[in-house]
């Protein structure tokens, strides 16, 4: 039998639903001894992982992006692995990973307790699994309510972007790591460490979880206008084609200056403000997840 704190966010998109209720209920009876909280402050989420992490053998997080967010620390300092059901709207980092999106089905997935280890990111001591961004994407985090999401489901975030746009400035930003130095002015900068971002948006066509590198962009603000016609390019992760977008992989660590000083935003939550310091922290956090077939050739360097 395993023994698993369970948090279930009752305010995410699905987490008061009948299928949400089947898939806890499918836990119990599939074996695993559940110590559940389901009335809970997410402040609270990573001392609760600690204090009882002599007793359990994972932690089970029943909600969405920001909820799982919210364990991070407490996950990565007592390496108990993080089993997901996905009941947000974005549920990014669940789609990174492979997790069936249909609340019985991803259970399965969790008694079944295939592990796997992915990379972490850090900003200003704030960990994220799917990206940091400044800018536009801060604008969209304060226009993104909830009542929004509940309302509207994945397409409160295109309705949400289109309110940021028309009030995003550009801002001046300077990124230096290694022997990497760039100037620019820019209405977005984002920080992906996982694929998706945003409700399904990728951050790159070629991110991996677990390559042990951080994906950079950078949207300039030169033809503004065609920021909206540039979406599929984001949505399919190949915005590194575009003439307005500067791009590239580091492992860290990278610094992040901007003029004026400005909100970080962290997997939708405003968590830090510039200047910045980025890290990679490989292979930090353990997760109940399918087993991909390991990747063929060399793995990603630098670019």
């Amino acid at each position: 039998m395993q023994r698993a704190l369970l948090f279930l966010n009752r305010y995410s998109r699905h987490g008061s639903t009948s299928a949400a209720n089947a898939a806890v209920r499918q836990l119990g009876e599939g074996g695993m001894s559940l110590l559940q909280y389901s009335n809970y402050d997410r402040c609270d989420m990573a001392s609760l992982i600690r204090s009882h992490a002599p007793e359990i053998d994972c932690v089970i997080v029943a909600g969405g992006d920001g909820s799982i967010n919210a364990a991070l620390e407490g996950l990565v300092a007592t390496g108990l692995p993080l089993g997901i059901l996905p009941f947000g709207t974005g549920n990014d980092f669940a789609r990174t990973l492979g997790i069936p999106m249909e609340p019985t089905a991803a259970a399965s997935l969790v008694m079944q307790g295939d592990t796997r280890s992915v990379d972490v990111g850090e900003i200003n001591g704030h960990f994220f699994i799917n990206v940091a961004s400044i800018g536009l994407s801060v604008e969209l985090t304060r226009y993104l309510t909830g009542t929004l999401k509940r309302r509207w489901g994945r397409l409160a975030y295109p309705i949400a972007a289109a309110k940021a746009l028309a009030h995003t400035r550009p801002f001046k930003v300077r990124i230096t790591g290694g022997d990497r130095s760039l100037d620019v002015r820019s209405l977005q900068v984002a920080i992906g460490n996982g694929v998706y971002y945003g409700a399904g948006m990728a951050v790159y066509d070629r991110a991996r979880i677990d390559d042990q590198c951080l994906d950079f962009y950078c949207l300039e603000p030169a033809h503004l206008w065609r920021v909206p016609l540039s979406f599929a390019a984001f949505r399919r992760g190949s915005n590194r084609a575009l003439s307005s977008v500067q791009a590239f992989c580091s492992p860290g660590p990278i610094e992040i200056h901007t003029e004026p000083a400005l909100a970080v935003n962290t997997d939708g939550e405003i968590t830090t403000t510039t200047p910045a310091t980025v890290r990679l922290l490989s292979k930090a956090l353990n997760v109940i997840a399918p087993i991909e077939n390991p990747p063929t050739g060399d793995q990603r360097v630098a670019e």
